[in-house]
């Protein structure tokens, strides 16, 4: 997959320009500080694609879909597994903790997830033995390096194959995920590797994909607290144009899929259409998420509500498109008030290079849209990922690219 063409805030009377030029109604913008934490150089990783995690001494964790040691099949880096530790005086030191030289992967365009040990797991789109793609752990070492070990090769077939998404735990340790490709219709298949007591991990395959239903290898799973998995398809669909998902595990060991809602169900797609990612659960089993497009063109952030019959309600909270941000791409996360925050990968449809976005809700069940940063044409830009927020209230996530001199961030915006 060729990275795309992906943050230096613009200031408040750029901010203004642009929407003057654009005929845009200026929008609420919160008092938040940006900070770039840490610009990868090449050598240490190039386009990370993914979000970030924390581990429970503050340190951040992440991938980088190129970069890294030279490679005879990848040429200036197959990627990387990072790690940025932070110091008293607020500077953050970045350590490689692996790069994939395609025998054990190529191209980490997903997250990581890590388990009570401290060891980390992620994916890669290609490489291994088959080029299809890996499962793999990082496991921390007594002197202080990381030894890698592939826990799964994608062949491409029946078990799937470029899975470009992240994986995801259930309470007893077995792991989960997608796949873009492979299966019965080569449409991408749910699997869940199982460990081992040898050490080994064995794939079940939960569903395959179809043409009619999408490919599922995009959007990262996530649980219920019945142990229910949520997902979404780019494509597919009762109206062709993606859905979101439910498998839900039957008593004989099989997984029942049911589709929930089907998106571009209204006249233009104003209910939106395409999403591109995950979606996120509440604490009452509500379903929130992006789509790529729909709404007024731009995308739109939606809620799916159960109700007593089974069906699903989809409500608009935002729609993308007469004002500043345009393009939603990551995974919405709440923060400790109830507010939800995304990123988009513009800022107007077709000027800007994205925004971190805020979205409150009100009493009378609307929700207020507010940019907590724009990024500019100069320094990192095109934040895809989903932003993971801390004890303090403080985001972090990754850009794609920078204008110039770096090839994508990490970065830190700060309440103030």
């Amino acid at each position: 997959m060729p990275h795309r063409k992906s943050l230096v805030g613009l200031s408040t009377a750029v901010f203004l320009a642009v929407l003057a030029m654009t005929g845009l109604t200026p929008v609420a913008r919160a008092q938040f500080s940006y900070k770039t934490l840490h610009e990868f150089t090449g050598q240490d990783g190039k386009y990370p694609w993914s979000g970030l995690i924390f581990d429970a001494a503050g340190n951040l964790y992440g991938t980088t879909s190129e970069g890294g040691k030279t490679s005879p099949i990848c040429g200036l880096g197959c990627g990387t597994v990072f790690r940025l530790t932070p110091a008293k005086d607020g500077k953050w030191t970045e350590t490689v903790l692996h790069s994939f030289d395609y025998t054990d992967g190529d191209g980490a365009f997903g997250g990581l997830v890590s388990d009570a040990a401290g060891n980390l797991y992620g994916m890669t789109s290609y490489g291994g033995v088959s080029f299809s793609g890996v499962v793999f752990k990082l496991a921390p070492n007594s002197e202080g390096t990381w030894s890698e070990s592939v826990l799964h090769n994608f062949t491409g077939g029946a078990d799937g194959g470029t899975p470009e998404a992240g994986l995801v735990f259930d309470a007893t340790g077995n792991l989960y995920g997608t796949t873009g490709s492979g299966g019965s219709s080569n449409f991408g298949v749910v699997f869940k590797l199982s460990p081992n007591s040898t050490g080994t991990w064995t794939e079940s395959i939960l569903y395959s994909f179809t043409r009619g239903n999408g490919s599922g290898g995009i959007a990262t799973l996530v649980f219920d607290r019945a142990g229910n998995l949520y997902g979404t398809t780019s494509t597919g669909g009762p109206h062709g144009k993606g859905s979101v998902y439910k498998l839900a595990p039957m008593a004989n060991g099989t997984w029942k899929r049911t589709v929930l809602y089907g998106f571009c169900a209204l006249k233009y797609c104003t209910d939106g259409r395409n999403p591109e990612t995950g979606v996120t659960l509440d604490a009452a089993g509500n379903i929130y998420g992006v789509t790529a497009e729909g709404g007024r063109h731009f995308g739109v952030v939606f809620k799916l509500t159960p109700g007593s019959d089974g069906d699903w309600a989809e409500s608009v909270l935002y729609t993308f498109g007469d004002n500043p941000g345009a393009f939603p791409w990551g995974t919405l996360v709440f923060d400790a008030a109830g507010n939800l925050w995304g990123t988009t990968k513009n800022f107007t449809a077709s000027k800007g290079f994205g925004t971190v976005y805020k979205l409150t809700p009100n009493s009378d069940g609307s929700w207020a849209h507010s940019i907590a940063h724009a990024f500019g044409d100069q320094g990192p830009r095109y934040p895809y990922a989903n932003l993971v927020i801390d004890k303090a209230g403080n985001l972090y996530s990754t850009t794609e690219d920078c204008a110039s001199g770096c090839f994508g961030a990490v970065f830190k915006i700060e309440p103030q």
